[in-house]
């Protein structure tokens, strides 16, 4: 089977977990069943992948939902009236994407 590249749909399948992983990585086992689309390939340990947010369980879709309301008025305090005026209604509510980085050991393609 090819590598997994950019691209790629794929789905976060955490194998079990090691003392060692658990110690580096200590929320990764939040990120089990997620699924997205690799953006970027750095390294076998080291592979960006962008979530589909309808992946994401609750509490971690909740906080996405809050931070980018927060992130949307932060964003309009900081620009003025007349620049609003020139945005459009998709860049006025725009979605910050939710990334991670993961192994190539963890992925597996959809």
């Amino acid at each position: 089977m090819p590598p997994i590249g950019e691209g790629d749909k794929v789905r976060i399948v955490l194998g079990d977990v090691s003392e060692a992983d658990q110690e580096i990585h200590s929320l990764h086992s939040h990120l089990d069943g997620l699924e997205g689309v690799v953006e970027s390939r750095y390294s076998a340990d080291e592979i960006a992948v962008k979530i589909d947010l309808e992946t994401l369980p609750k509490i971690p879709g909740q906080v996405h939902t809050e931070s980018t309301k927060r992130m949307r008025a932060k964003f309009l305090e900081a620009i003025s009236e007349d620049q609003k005026k020139t945005l459009t209604k998709e860049e006025l509510k725009f979605v910050p994407h939710y990334v991670v980085l993961v192994r190539d050991k963890d992925l597996k393609k959809v």
